[in-house]
């Protein structure tokens, strides 16, 4: 089953794919221009890969938490798919990519710490 993830932000979409059950690779991001252009993007990025399930990382725990959770609901009823859409606690993922990359590049604003949090998700998400 072909797998995709997203790490929904408010300026950028952070992806990763899985297209053999094993192996995850980060995507570019997504920029978010607004609602409707970013929804119309992750969908076409989802037929292009022709993805069959898509996680999408929700936070658990914090204090902002409800409210992006609801965002993140949102944004995920734009899509309007016909594929099983599953969420996965996302909590650190930005964090914990941060750290995984320290030294490799220089952590700029253009999404790849957003889509290394999106392999961190699907990654859980196959693990469980």
């Amino acid at each position: 089953m072909k797998l995709a993830a997203i790490d929904v932000g408010l300026k950028r979409i952070g992806t990763a794919i899985c297209l053999d059950g094993r192996i995850v690779m980060p995507q570019n991001a997504i920029l978010r221009k607004n609602r409707n252009q970013a929804a119309h993007d992750v969908v076409s990025f989802l037929e292009e890969w022709e993805i069959e399930k898509l996680v999408v990382g929700l936070p658990k725990g914090g204090s902002s938490s409800e409210e992006m959770e609801r965002r993140i609901q949102h944004f995920v009823s734009l899509l309007e798919l016909d594929i099983p859409v599953v969420y996965q606690d996302e909590q650190g993922s930005s964090f914990e990519a941060k750290e995984m990359t320290q030294g490799q590049f220089r952590h700029k604003k253009d999404g790849k710490i957003d889509s290394i949090a999106a392999k961190i998700i699907l990654e859980r998400h196959l693990s469980l």
